[in-house]
């Protein structure tokens, strides 16, 4: 028999009211790299809302692990406004993950102020520097950094660390080939590739032992020549599960650098992207190259499914599905596939409270439209633009 999605479930050492998450999504409310009264409130709102586990995102390992400088850096700096955070979302009963990361060659070395890293040497569309190549140094310092970051959060009551491992971030660009050029232990075949992910996930889990869930958010596909495909992604998952330090995996995909679109799907808002960029990527993304960047998928509901279920085959541990997902029914069908988890984001952007009308009974589907127009609000505070507009009238 399935389990009912909104039935409380364990993930790893973690018991949680039910089996919906709040993807990590970037929420554009720490313009100083701190937490906010603005950032807690986001979280409030899909807490109260019925989830089982909101996740914030994009905490950076590192300063130069930052997408630009607003994102929060994990230290002791930081360490009492995460466990505000931590504490207000525990008060509303559901669970608190942190999406702990190096975003590597997305990062925007001239908004850091210091260059990104990358499995190799690269151009970089978001600064218009060179991303520069990690020395085996730097990964030994990176990783001392996610351990670092883990403590942190398991010490200002964070529940579930999920490792992003996706979006050609930093180790995601070593799952690569088209980004992974190396000739050392860590570039080459696809367990030298996989070398970084697997060190890093021993190493987290090594500091927090049952103190916290330890996930990775994954990739089913790249979506791009040269990115990591899903026969690559089956095999580096089977490294990962026999390794066993994860207690679950989130399966997403594409590439914040080279196609975001393939994580996203349906309407592309070219327009309202440019108009929100700096200006040399503004004018870049109006050139063929730069249109070719967002490209148009088809939205339909779970549109990861097909290739998550290849993953739910594979693997025996728990797995997450995210990719468009709005209606009940869909998570229910989740359940009986095999998955353990489902994930939403542009969902609960546009309806914070629906898992609890859900749970009620008084929705039977969201309502977003995924017209990705929340997409470019990121940089200034990631919201439904559809809801501002309707509100207006």
């Amino acid at each position: 028999m399935a389990p009912d999605v909104f039935a409380p479930a364990r993930l790893g050492p973690v018991t949680v009211r039910n089996r919906t998450v709040k993807a990590a999504t970037f929420e554009g409310r720490t313009p100083d790299g701190e937490v906010t009264d603005e950032l807690i409130d986001y979280h409030l709102a899909v807490a109260e809302g019925g989830v089982g586990l909101t996740t914030v995102a994009y905490l950076a390992v590192t300063a130069e692990g930052r997408t630009h400088r607003e994102q929060i850096v994990v230290g002791t700096d930081t360490e009492k406004g995460l466990a505000r955070l931590a504490e207000a979302i525990h008060g509303t009963g559901a669970k608190i993950a942190g999406q702990v990361g190096h975003a590597g060659p997305v990062a925007n070395g001239r908004s850091n102020g210091v260059h990104a890293l990358s499995a190799s040497r690269m151009p970089s569309p978001l600064s218009m520097q060179m991303v520069h190549a990690a020395t085996e140094q730097d990964l030994i310092r990176i990783t001392a950094a996610y351990v670092s970051t883990a403590r942190t959060l398991v010490r200002a009551g964070f529940d579930v660390l999920e490792l992003h491992m996706a979006h050609s971030y930093l180790i995601s660009s070593f799952l690569a080939p088209g980004l992974n050029r190396r000739k050392d232990r860590y570039g080459g075949s696809l367990p030298d590739r996989a070398r970084l992910a697997r060190q890093v996930a021993r190493a987290v889990r090594e500091e927090v032992g049952d103190a916290a869930a330890v996930t990775a958010k994954v990739s089913v596909s790249d979506g791009f020549r040269g990115g990591v495909t899903t026969d690559e992604s089956l095999d580096v998952t089977a490294m990962l599960e026999d390794d066993g330090h994860l207690d679950a995996l989130q399966l997403s995909g594409g590439s914040s650098l080279m196609n975001p679109m393939y994580l996203f799907r349906g309407e592309t808002p070219t327009e309202e992207f440019a108009a929100a960029m700096p200006l040399p990527v503004r004018l870049g993304m109006r050139t063929p190259v730069g249109k070719r960047f967002l490209k148009q998928y088809e939205f339909h509901e779970a549109y990861f499914l097909d290739k998550a279920l290849r993953f739910r085959e594979r693997l025996s541990m728990p797995l997450m599905l995210l990719g468009g997902i709005n209606r009940r029914e869909t998570m229910e069908n989740a359940m009986v596939l095999g998955f353990d988890f489902v994930a939403m984001g542009r969902a609960l952007l546009r309806e914070p409270t629906l898992v609890n009308e859900l749970i009620a009974g008084r929705q039977a589907d969201g309502i977003c439209i995924h017209c990705n127009r929340c997409m470019p609000t990121i940089y200034s505070g990631t919201r439904c633009v559809v809801l501002d507009d309707s509100s207006a009238l």
